[in-house]
């Protein structure tokens, strides 16, 4: 079976694959997979049974992609934390130091699929180190596009493997449209986004079923994420959607998205909101203001009765304090999911006893 082709859900438009393939409708909508997978059989394997040595791709029925490049990513801890009354999920351990590793290995794997020889990325940092990293693994060139006072860790991360950083002065928003530029000239290459590539997400959503894996399949009551473009958000949404579809589990978590105050659109959208307005600096990685897939995120929040919140710094960084000393040496995005969660307790969404899982999603060695 070759790769698979693309539709839009928008206006229903399909594509064929190949290394030609469009990076987004016609229409202007984000493409998805014409064909999603799901197991033959109703019920769950027994957690012994899984070949967790396969990392993530032990669920690759569940995947429209072959493991093509993989660095045998997967797995993360899933952790009692009892100073915070969840379950901690250490997505901070993977290979390039982030969850991002989950949306590289499957959007890289596509590309390797498709004979792709050149990929480009727009990214602040830890999406643009995996996408580098799998690129360096699998053999193809790689353009990354990153904001011109870019963490220089970050940007270490990306030359080392021999990717190419391409400086743009100005907004994220101006990155993005400089690297979409690029794109749509003749010799550029096939866009490797984590925000539209819907191999990335096929990659993310393998977050769910871990945590549902790892807990004898068991949903959380509600799971707590930072929120930018929303691809661990959405991928959590595709993947516990997708283990209730295949009868694996009986419900949906809550999703609980946590923004930076000043970069808040999916948060500004509802009317449980009341952040603080001055700019959070210090979770730069989720200083996103248009989002790709924001009407996905917003109807992602809807079907699960989630909810989304702004903080500010002081809440982050006290959250980030906390999280160092108790052993979890995470950067500063990763404190705004724990944060965001005693927000939410304070609100009174979240009760003292309900279960919860966040992931810690970035490594504290990045700087």
């Amino acid at each position: 079976m070759g790769p698979s082709n693309l539709s839009c859900p928008a206006c229903g438009a399909s594509y064929v694959a190949g290394p030609d393939e469009p990076w987004r409708c016609d229409c202007g909508h984000a493409l998805e997979f014409a064909d999603r997978p799901l197991p033959k059989r109703n019920f769950p394997p027994d957690f012994t049974a899984l070949d967790t040595r396969k990392g993530l791709w032990t669920f690759s029925q569940f995947l429209p992609i072959s493991p093509e490049v993989t660095l045998g990513e997967g797995f993360t801890p899933l952790q009692d934390a009892p100073d915070w009354n969840a379950q901690f999920k250490l997505e901070y351990v993977f290979p390039s130091g982030s969850f991002k590793d989950r949306g590289a290995t499957t959007t890289l794997s596509r590309a390797k699929e498709l004979g792709v020889e050149r990929v480009v990325e727009d990214s602040s940092g830890n999406a643009g180190a995996a996408i580098a990293q799998y690129a360096a693994r699998a053999g193809i060139d790689a353009d990354i596009y990153v904001p011109a006072d870019a963490k220089q860790s970050k940007l270490d991360a990306i030359k080392r493997v021999g990717a190419t950083p391409v400086k743009v002065e100005g907004t994220r928003q101006d990155v993005t449209d400089a690297c979409i530029d690029a794109v749509e000239s003749d010799e550029s290459g096939w866009y490797a986004s984590h925000a539209w590539n819907p191999a990335f997400f096929a990659g993310t959503a393998t977050f769910a079923y871990e945590v549902a894996a790892q807990r004898d399949w068991e949903v959380p009551d509600a799971v707590v994420m930072p929120l930018g473009h929303g691809t661990l958000f959405l991928g959590a949404h595709r993947g516990f959607r997708a283990l209730k579809e295949a009868g694996w589990t009986d419900r949906m978590p809550r999703l609980l998205g946590a923004q930076a105050a000043g970069y808040a659109p999916i948060a500004d959208e509802l009317p449980s909101d009341d952040g603080p307005n001055a700019n959070n600096s210090v979770a730069d990685g989720i200083q996103i203001l248009d989002p790709a897939r924001k009407d996905q995120i917003l109807r992602a929040i809807e079907d699960t009765d989630g909810d989304a919140i702004t903080l500010g710094e002081p809440e982050v960084e006290d959250a980030l304090g906390r999280l160092r000393r108790g052993g979890f040496y995470v950067e500063p995005t990763s404190a705004a999911a724990p944060a965001a969660l005693e927000a939410y307790r304070e609100r009174g969404v979240v009760d003292q006893s309900d279960d919860v899982v966040v992931p810690l999603t970035g490594s504290g060695l990045k700087g």
